[in-house]
This record gives C-alpha cells, sequence and structure tokens, in this order.
C-alpha cells in the first residue's frame, strides 16, 4: 500500500522518490486521484498545514490537561516521581514518621511542573512553526508518533533553555524550593546518611516536557487511527493518505 502511496506522490510532486516500483496503468491513476481528490488539487502547502494542525491540536486538546490542577499529580501517564537520588530520602522519612513531609514534597514537584506548563505552551505552539515542508511530507507516512517524535528530537533542547527558568521560577511560586530544602536538611541531618543536593529545577523541568511530548504523541496517534478525531476538512484529506 505504501508502495501506490508513494508512487502516486511522486507523480503529484509531493515526495521524490526513484526507487518506488510499481506498475504505471489503473492502479497509479487510482492512487493518484485518491491524493488529488479527484478535481482537487492536493499540494505540499495541505501537507504542512495538516501536520502543523494536528502538532497544535495535541498542544490545545491535551498540553493544556497537564496546566489543570493534579494534570501531572493525578495523570499516571506523566505523573513526576521522586529522582532516584530522592527514594531513599522519601523512604526513610516515612520510617521516622515524617510521611506528610514527604507526600507534600512529591506533590509539590507535580505543582511546579503544572505552573510551568501553563508559561510553556506558547512557546511550544511557536516551536512548532519551525517544521518545513519537506519534514512534514516525510513524517506523514511515519508511525503513529513520526511527528511528535520529530518534534522532540529538533526543539528539545532550545524548549528546555526556555522551559527551565520557567520551572525554576514555578517551583518558588508553588513553595517546592522551601519544603525540599526542609525535606532535604531534615534527611541531612539524620545520623548515617550520605547527603543530597538533587537539581530539582532540571529534574522537573526534563519530566515536565517528557510529559508535554507524551500527551502531544497521545492526540497524535487518535489522529491518525481515529477517523473521528480528523476534525477538519484538511486533517481528513491528508491523513487519508496513511490509512
Amino acid at each position: 500500500m505504501k508502495k501506490v502511496l508513494l508512487s502516486a506522490i511522486a507523480l503529484t510532486g509531493i515526495i521524490a522518490t526513484s526507487n518506488a516500483q510499481i506498475n504505471t496503468g489503473d492502479i497509479l491513476n487510482k492512487a493518484k486521484d485518491k491524493i488529488t481528490g479527484g478535481s482537487t488539487s492536493f499540494s505540499n502547502a495541505d501537507i504542512g498545514a495538516a501536520l502543523k494542525e494536528a502538532l497544535n491540536k495535541g498542544v490545545s486538546e491535551q498540553v493544556t490537561k497537564l496546566t489543570a490542577v493534579d494534570g501531572f499529580y493525578k495523570n499516571e501517564a506523566v505523573k513526576i516521581l521522586l529522582p532516584d537520588e530522592l527514594q531513599k530520602v522519601d523512604k526513610k522519612l516515612r520510617q521516622v514518621g515524617m510521611g506528610k513531609l514527604a507526600d507534600e514534597g512529591l506533590l509539590v514537584l507535580n505543582r511546579a511542573a503544572e505552573d510551568a506548563v501553563k508559561e510553556a505552551t506558547p512557546i511550544f505552539v511557536n516551536a512548532i512553526t519551525s517544521m518545513t515542508i519537506t519534514d512534514a511530507k516525510n513524517i506523514l507516512m511515519g508511525s503513529d508518533n513520526s511527528a511528535t517524535t520529530y518534534l522532540q528530537k529538533t526543539t528539545t533542547t532550545p524548549l528546555y533553555g526556555k522551559f527551565n527558568p520557567v520551572v525554576k521560577t514555578s517551583l518558588s511560586n508553588v513553595g517546592a524550593d522551601a519544603v525540599w530544602e526542609k525535606i532535604i536538611t531534615k534527611y541531612n541531618s539524620l545520623p548515617l546518611v550520605t547527603k543530597v543536593n538533587p537539581d530539582l529545577t532540571d529534574y522537573v523541568t526534563n519530566r515536565a516536557l517528557d510529559g508535554v511530548f507524551k500527551m502531544i504523541a497521545v492526540e497524535e496517534k487518535n489522529i491518525r487511527t481515529n477517523l473521528s478525531s480528523r476534525t477538519s476538512d484538511l486533517l481528513k484529506k491528508v491523513f487519508a493518505l496513511q490509512d
């Protein structure tokens, strides 16, 4: 099926693929008709616009869920757990009757991520516009999360640079820095423990970014596999190619 689609796309100037090996005749004409939609032309701009629409839809319908109270904390798919080096802190605090403090420490990490995503989402949306027509054409026929994977590979570094200070501010706004300073100070004062001093800003930044990409991937897969998720004529038209 992909050979048919790739050959047809080559005929319409959407993707150049000299390796496509398929007989000419009725099969090619039918495939070309599917892409052109009869009298309606199918352009490179359509593909680019559809992929960007899909990613923006992922942000608007999935990532925004993360900004709500408990958006991270009660979503098991993206909930931020303690980093490895703090697992022993959590365990020790509970052993000495400080379970409530440990629970509060976990909660504020997720609150910081929820708060940060409110500020970071516009940055992420802007990054979507960096996708080129060529990128979009190659992504269209990929796997269920190929657009998200591409976006993750090409934008994680610059997004991190802008997301990190937002997380740092958010940690302060929700009191996470104060809570964890208290937790770590209390833990480090216990006898016979190895002192810890984790970079919580870096940790929460990376986990929050992971959550954003994971939720976008959920929406991309929905659009690729669920016809009812293609809520515009453009999405229906473009993603029909990979069905």
